[in-house]
């Protein structure tokens, strides 16, 4: 893995496999992302090593507590963002694609303040 923006991306997306029902394999992760089966191995052992995910004999890959947290704090950012870009007047589309930006480089004190505007606070 090159950033820590695909470390975030690769868990958003284990954990978004996860709960549509998937038992989640490399080859899964390759096809929603797009990308070749080698290259989502290699990321599989980085975050594997960094303690973010366990990988079963049946080679399933499964989020550690910590990949778990991680993955659900990256996945918050993404659904308030969407969310208040949506508010803003972007559509669907424009809202998930810049989203999927602005979730890597926001600080927490803005997050915080963009999750207070949504709930109305």
């Amino acid at each position: 893995m090159r950033t820590h923006e695909s470390e975030e991306m690769y868990l958003e997306t284990i954990l978004l496999l996860r709960e549509r029902g998937a038992c989640v394999h490399a080859i899964d992760i390759a096809g929603e992302l797009g990308y070749a089966k080698s290259s989502v191995s290699r990321a599989m052992g980085l975050l594997h090593k960094k303690g973010y995910i366990e990988i079963g004999e049946d080679d399933e890959i499964r989020l550690t507590g910590a990949g778990q947290a991680k993955a659900s704090d990256i996945y918050e950012r993404h659904r308030v963002i969407t969310a208040l870009l949506v508010r803003m007047g972007a559509d669907e589309k424009m809202a998930e694609e810049n989203a999927c930006r602005i979730e890597h480089v926001i600080t927490p004190d803005l997050f915080e303040i963009m999750k207070k505007f949504i709930k109305g606070n």
